[in-house]
């Protein structure tokens, strides 16, 4: 699936749907530079779920979790030079829970602990929006 979305509406049109798409223990692996919207992406997928906690990047936390229909776990691997360190964090544990969704943010720093089957949401600047591709492993 490919959508364009050139407002905040259309991304939280983009969210809405695909929210409904996810399942408890659904590993979303979130690709992109930085500002591209990835957290963006999390906040209305969460509201979506359910959730009306704050939605923030973990960036300094490296997780973040919140209530919803399901549990919901935000995860920010920009900090972590391997997985090594999430694993010694025990964060891996948490991926391989299946206890509610979990987002991943720079998730090529940590590839080893990302569970082979997951989802992919490629998000990318294009002229005037951004381009969110999802696709599932």
């Amino acid at each position: 699936m490919v959508e364009i979305s050139y407002s905040l509406e259309d991304t939280k049109a983009f969210a809405k749907r695909f929210a409904k798409s996810l399942r408890n223990g659904d590993v979303v692996k979130l690709v992109g530079d930085l500002g591209a919207g990835k957290t963006t992406l999390v906040k209305y997928v969460s509201e979506f779920l359910g959730s009306d906690d704050l939605v923030t990047s973990p960036t300094f936390t490296i997780l973040n979790e919140y209530s919803g229909s399901m549990p919901i776990h935000h995860f920010d691997m920009y900090r972590l030079k391997n997985s090594n360190e999430a694993v010694d964090s025990g964060l891996d544990e948490v991926l391989r829970s299946g206890d509610g969704v979990c987002f991943v943010e720079w998730p090529e720093n940590t590839p080893e602990i990302i569970p082979p089957h997951h989802i992919e949401v490629h998000i990318s600047k294009v002229e005037g929006g951004r381009k969110f591709e999802v696709v599932k492993k």
